[in-house]
């Protein structure tokens, strides 16, 4: 795994073009991918992207290209090459045994990521329950340090290989983690009814688009916010007022493409505090370039659990970063999405959609009390709903 060391390891990056993800896209997803590397301090050197009908089985790239690969990382010390999609156990193996160097996976990537940021103990045994799950169908002989002791019992008979040794341990510890995640399900379902009495608001959104940012805007907090991806991982609850009107605000750990499957399902407490919100604030970063895809991947997390169906509103942050190319008067092609100013996207589906839409900058306070008046109103509804006997005090 990739370590925050004083140099940061070098990594290459691996990516396959195929019909259905042409170059352009596959160099954007490559950019996501060096940012994750970025993240997970390393840092990422060079690209190789392989044009393929379907990825290939064996090495994912062909032993072309692998050998290609080959050559640059041992002409420039390379320490690690990263694949921006999930090998199976056999094409890891296969790849490293041609490049003779650390190879890591999107998912692994992610998965380091998400264990140097955990820091509570519900969020580090989240992380360390998908690690092991991610781990298990690529245990090799080669991994021998994996810790035998079980406590009193040295349960290996005679004859047994290492890697029925660690598969044991692995699924051992896989249970006790299960466990654990349930009793503080179990909390959690405790802490979350004692608050059942004000409306919940959550923020959902791609990571990084400045969830946090608004958080502490809105609650006058200090969540711990970084123009890093997944900067939090553990869920943060605050009490905000907008005038006369308390409810709980819940910050939430970002959603991501091919977000891995261990992952969703190991932070399903996490996702419960969505399930749960009474309002969605879906929070955009306008200035991304391909923040429309985003949005789609937010949309189709959400829908997976279960959670399409709420109360939802959208704001478009960043707007002190968007950058637009403004075509010339005489110029009669026809504009593009990157010749879109911003007032071209408010006038768009997205300012005119039956979905509340707001236009905001966190960081530069932009367009705030509009947006807060939104909220206001939607939790005001809602209150009003479930505690009519309080509509006095509007």
């Amino acid at each position: 795994m990739i370590e925050t060391n004083q140099t940061p390891d070098r990594a290459v990056m691996v990516g396959v073009a195929t019909p259905n993800d042409n170059f352009e896209k596959t160099q954007q997803y490559l950019q996501e991918l060096s940012f994750l590397i970025d993240t997970a301090g390393g840092v990422a050197v060079k690209s190789f992207i392989q044009r393929l009908a379907y990825k290939d089985p064996r090495t994912f790239v062909g032993s072309g290209k692998l050998e290609e690969i080959k050559e640059y990382i041992i002409a420039e010390e390379i320490q690690f090459v990263v694949f921006d999609d999930e090998l199976s156990p056999s094409q890891m193996r296969n790849i490293e045994n041609e490049l003779k160097c650390q190879i890591l996976d999107r998912t692994g990537l992610i998965l380091n990521i998400f264990a140097q940021r955990a820091r509570t103990s519900h969020a580090k045994t989240q992380v360390e329950l998908a690690q092991y799950q991610y781990l298990l169908p690529r245990l090799t002989r080669m991994w021998t340090h994996l810790d035998r002791q079980k406590g009193g019992l040295n349960m290996r008979g005679t004859g047994e290989t290492q890697l029925e040794t660690d598969r044991r341990i692995i699924l051992s510890k896989i249970s006790l983690l299960k466990e654990k995640l349930k009793d503080i399900d179990k909390q959690k379902i405790v802490q979350r009814k004692s608050r059942e009495s004000l409306i919940r608001v959550a923020l959902v959104g791609y990571t990084n688009v400045g969830k946090s940012t608004l958080m502490n805007l809105l609650a006058k907090s200090e969540v711990f916010a970084e123009d890093k991806l997944f900067a939090t991982l553990d869920t943060t609850v605050r009490k905000v007022v907008i005038e006369n009107l308390p409810f709980l605000l819940t910050d939430t750990v970002g959603f991501i493409r091919k977000l891995p499957h261990g992952l969703i399902e190991s932070f399903k407490s996490t996702l419960d505090e969505v399930r749960e919100a009474d309002v969605l604030i879906h929070v955009v970063d306008i200035s991304h370039p391909d923040f429309q895809q985003q949005i789609d991947v937010v949309n189709q997390t959400l829908e997976e659990i279960k959670v399409n169906d709420k109360p939802l509103i959208m704001v478009f942050n960043k707007i002190d970063a968007y950058h637009y190319i403004k075509k010339d008067d005489d110029d009669l092609t026809p504009i593009e999405k990157e010749n879109w100013s911003l007032d071209d996207f408010k006038a768009s589906w997205m300012g005119n959609s039956n979905v509340p839409s707001f236009f905001i900058s966190a960081k530069e306070k932009e367009n705030i009390e509009e947006f807060k008046k939104a909220m206001y109103d939607s939790i005001k509804r809602l209150h009003a709903i479930r505690y009519p006997y309080n509509n006095f005090l509007y």
